[in-house]
């Protein structure tokens, strides 16, 4: 066992063997080894262990006098052993510990450790005179060895010197007394040591942890405590992760010096984890961990197919692929002696949903490694409508349930002719079974046409009917757009007019038809759809197909500099004269802006800010132009009709180039990317890529209305009740309550009376007027100047919570400015803890997870300008009175439940399914 005795011993022995031939050197009495100067020379690692040994021994002496001062010379041993060994010890020795190994001279000890000076000049001072009475009894101890003599050359004043030369260059990091600094009593970074939990590398999703032991400089272990700066940080590239840190251990004293650190990674890739103390690293910080994908979870798996209908053709091999991916969206990664496509299944079935055993290896799976993807290969014998389930592990891809349509190769022939041709007049002849609910009791004849509208870029199916065979009357006209859908019916012995087919795109009402070509008209569709998106219909695929057709449209017309001059005082007025007389090729150009009384060169800067003040002055509510529903400053904005005077049609056009404007330069992408700062309704976005409105818009648009009005009528049974009678009108009041006047909703309205079975017709009729006939005019002058710019059709291949965040963007989000300005309902345990499990999944949230999250839950997913501390009615967490169901909302009352969970993986799976999932719905209860 080390002792500094010994170690001067050890080291004296030999130094005086070196200096025996001269007894001028060696150390031969006390009064020789108090001079410093004529200490032997040693080399530089024994000198160094000389000094610690004799700084260590000395103060064993000091305290050992101290002792002897108080009578307690007799407890020496004892407070030895339990690393009493210097005067400062005696302060750190708790009085429980103290009054066991003292016994009866406890109170002794008490008074003598109360007598002790709390200054450092006066400890100094009592160390100075208890060691020079050591000295001077040093002639009369038989237990003075040759290390004890050595030490007695080393004075109070040398060591305070030499201690406070050297501190800065030792230990510069330290902000130690210098007491602490000679005894090694501090926390030293180097010294700290980590233990990890677990082997690099790492599956991604569990719950990571680690633990930093601590520890002095003088290698005895530190109790870690929260004024110790300890702090831990873990990245990848610039994402943070959140941490969880506990420190010191309350139940075991032994693991006071201890601090776990624990953390999720959900995304694969390279970590760099950094611990520090202070601004000092502990040694090997920062480390670096790798972690990789985990299992195939169908789930999060893609399946990636083009469209909801697939197109084979007969005899001929369609490929498609399926993109691997474990619960957190990381592509899966597969050893050479995996096997990647084991799992993977697939049924196919009829349209009446009876399995097609036959048919059931015409779908193969095989692995291609230089893509990691699962390649799906479709091969069919013969024409044939089905429907396909591709699964994986027995639980079925999201989106792995679709349509096949099997062409014969003279009918592949048509459709690809169908695409290529110029005409815009290919129809097929069909027979009109139902529309608008009502069946027909004997099926019209009627043409059905899928291609471009005439000079224009517009794609569209119209059904119409030929009065006296040659006057066309238009019957319906759907949009190609991914919202429209083709649902296949089976064909029964009395469909004599050939296979039933559904058209619906989720706002206008369905249409039935009937026609022997339905499989060519649905693959004309398809692909004509395919070929307006880009290919796929993913929202990251259609932007970035959108901006390159974007680039492409305006193509001739370069991005020159264009001076545009404007008054900061009169921004809309002076903006609007500025660019009165601009042309397409000017709107494309780089502006230049300049304020007038200002100095300044624009380099970018001048452009952004221009862009903020007039987004600002056109669609903030205090403008006068867009309005909101209710009188609340964050709530969704709409073209304003009861709008002030001196605001015209002109305006809303001028609003619709600023929004093309702002697209055009997003596309071209860098620092050019400009976002519209506006929080438009749902209606107004679904109005601009030609969609029709219906009641449940209300919900998130004007939620008074929905409260008051709209849920209550869908909750009465309008049958059974004589106090509430509605007809299809709309009464419209002044700002006094008076009536003013009233509008049909239908013909003769005010005779209708809206029942159970047409309460949902009235209330999208409702809809109909209040969200956009009263707006027709504005709507249209703001698509005039936005299609001027960005063509329509480029638009239409979005629904309107994607045209929203390709407009707006996903803005920034403070997860501190959340916590702040939020409200929690609920106060069970269970809550509670789902509740700290939101808190630490969002805060790895993506900026466009945060979007969808703000998108599911307000309806919008851009904030008021004041963050979420305007958001009125606030942000509400309520607890949801069910187990592991998906978290719902409700727009109206900006309101986000969440059910109970058995483990935080499981909520997360479940919050991140119904934000991707779910933001398409209204009111998802």
């Amino acid at each position: 066992m080390w002792s500094p005795e010994s170690e001067i011993n050890s080291i004296a022995m030999a130094t005086t063997m070196r200096h025996s031939q001269s007894s001028s050197s060696g150390i031969s009495s006390l009064s020789s080894c108090g001079d410093p100067d004529r200490l032997p020379e040693l080399p530089p690692g024994d000198e160094q262990r000389l000094q610690r040994a004799a700084m260590h021994l000395q103060q064993k002496l000091i305290l050992r006098e101290w002792l002897k001062d108080h009578r307690l010379q007799h407890h020496y041993q004892r407070l030895l052993n339990v690393e009493v060994a210097s005067l400062e010890d005696v302060y750190w020795l708790e009085d429980s510990r103290a009054s066991k190994i003292l016994g009866k001279d406890w109170q002794l000890w008490s008074q003598a450790r109360q007598n002790l000076p709390t200054s450092k000049a006066q400890l100094d001072a009592l160390k100075a005179q208890l060691w020079s009475t050591v000295v001077k009894s040093s002639q009369h101890q038989d237990a003075w060895t040759w290390g004890g003599m050595l030490v007695v050359s080393v004075s109070v004043a040398g060591l305070v010197t030499l201690a406070a030369m050297t501190q800065p260059s030792l230990a510069p990091e330290a902000r130690h007394s210098l007491l602490q600094y000679v005894t090694g009593k501090y926390l030293l970074p180097a010294n700290c040591k980590v233990q990890w939990d677990w082997k690099d590398p790492a599956v991604v999703g569990g719950t990571m942890c680690f633990v930093v032991r601590f520890y002095q400089r003088n290698g005895q272990p530190y109790p870690i405590c929260d004024t110790d700066q300890f702090f831990v940080e873990v990245t990848e590239g610039t994402r943070k992760m959140v941490t969880i840190s506990e420190l010191g251990s309350p139940t075991d004293p032994n693991n006071a010096n201890i601090a776990k650190v624990k953390f999720t990674v959900r995304t694969a890739g390279q970590y760099k984890i950094s611990v520090m103390i202070g601004s000092s690293h502990i040694a090997g910080s920062p480390f670096t961990k790798t972690f990789v994908p985990g299992p195939i979870d169908a789930r999060r798996s893609r399946f990636i197919r083009p469209a909801s209908t697939v197109v084979c053709c007969a005899g001929s091999p369609t490929l498609l692929h399926i993109e691997p991916r474990d619960e957190f969206g990381n592509a899966c990664q597969f050893e050479q002696s995996d096997d990647p496509v084991k799992g993977y299944h697939v049924e196919t079935y009829d349209l009446n949903g009876q399995p097609l055993e036959k048919l059931r290896n015409a779908i193969a799976f095989s692995y291609d490694r230089v893509n990691a993807r699962v390649a799906v290969t479709a091969l069919f014998p013969e024409p044939i409508c089905l429907r396909a389930v591709i699964s994986y592990l027995e639980q079925k891809l999201p989106n792995g349930d679709f349509d096949i349509i099997v062409l014969s190769s003279s009918d592949t022939t048509l459709v690809h002719k169908n695409i290529a041709s110029r005409k815009h007049n290919i129809c097929y002849e069909a027979r009109l079974l139902s529309i608008f609910g009502a069946t027909k009791a004997k099926p019209r004849k009627v043409l059905c046409s899928v291609g471009p509208k005439q000079d224009s870029l517009i794609f569209q199916v119209t059904i119409k009917e030929m009065i006296l065979k040659f006057i066309p009357k238009r019957i319906a006209t759907f949009r190609l757009c991914p919202s429209t859908k083709f649902h296949f019916l089976p064909q029964l012995p009395t469909h004599v007019h050939g296979p039933i087919f559904i058209i619906d795109d989720g706002a206008q009402p369905k249409i039935e038809l009937a026609s022997r070509d339905r499989n060519i008209i649905a693959a004309t569709f398809t692909h004509f759809l395919l070929k307006n998106i880009g290919g796929s219909e993913t929202f990251k695929d259609k932007q970035d197909f959108f901006y390159h057709e974007v680039r492409k449209f305006h193509a001739n017309y370069y991005h020159e500099k264009l001076a545009l001059k404007v008054q900061r005082e009169k921004i809309l007025e002076s903006s609007m004269k500025a660019t009165k007389h601009f042309s397409v090729s000017d709107w494309c150009g780089n502006f230049e802006v300049t304020f007038q009384g200002e100095q300044g060169i624009d380099w970018g800067g001048l452009r952004r800010e221009w862009f903020e003040l007039i987004c600002s002055s056109l669609f903030d509510p205090r403008g006068g132009l867009f309005c909101s529903f209710h009188d609340k400053r964050q709530a969704l904005v709409h073209p304003n009709p009861h709008r002030a005077s001196h605001l015209k049609l002109k305006h809303f056009e001028f609003a619709g180039k600023i929004v093309g404007k702002c697209l055009y330069e997003s596309a071209l992408g860098g620092t050019y990317r400009q976002l519209v700062r506006a929080r438009f309704t749902r209606s107004f976005l679904a109005q601009l890529i030609g969609l029709r409105v219906h009641y449940k818009y209300f919900e998130q648009d004007d939620p008074d209305l929905y409260l008051s009005k709209i849920k209550y009528i869908l909750d009465t049974d309008l049958d059974a009740t004589d106090s509430l009678e509605l007809y299809f009108v709309e009464d419209i009041y002044d700002a006094s309550g008076q009536l003013t006047k009233t509008i049909e909703l239908v013909p003769n309205g005010s005779k209708v009376r809206v029942t159970n079975s047409t309460k949902n017709q009235y209330l999208d009729a409702l809809a109909q007027q209040r969200l956009c006939n009263s707006v027709k005019d504005e709507v249209d002058s703001f698509l005039k100047g936005l299609n001027g710019i960005i063509p329509d059709n480029l638009l239409s291949i979005f629904d309107e919570n994607e045209l929203e965040l390709l407009m707006c963007g996903t803005g920034e989000y403070s997860i501190a400015d959340f916590k702040a300005h939020h409200i929690a309902n609920g106060n069970s345990s269970e809550f509670r803890r789902v509740l700290a499990w939101f808190w630490a999944g969002i805060s790895n949230f993506s900026q466009t997870e945060m979007a969808r999250l703000l998108q599911f839950t307000t309806g919008c997913s851009q904030l008021p300008p004041g963050g979420f501390q305007e958001l009125n009615p606030q942000f509400q967490i309520t607890a949801a009175p069910t187990f592991g169901n998906l978290p719902t909302a409700h727009t109206c009352f900006n309101q986000l439940c969440l059910p109970d969970y058995e483990s935080y993986e499981q909520f997360e799976k479940a919050l991140l399914l119904a934000i991707s999932e779910g933001t398409e719905g209204f009111g998802m209860v």
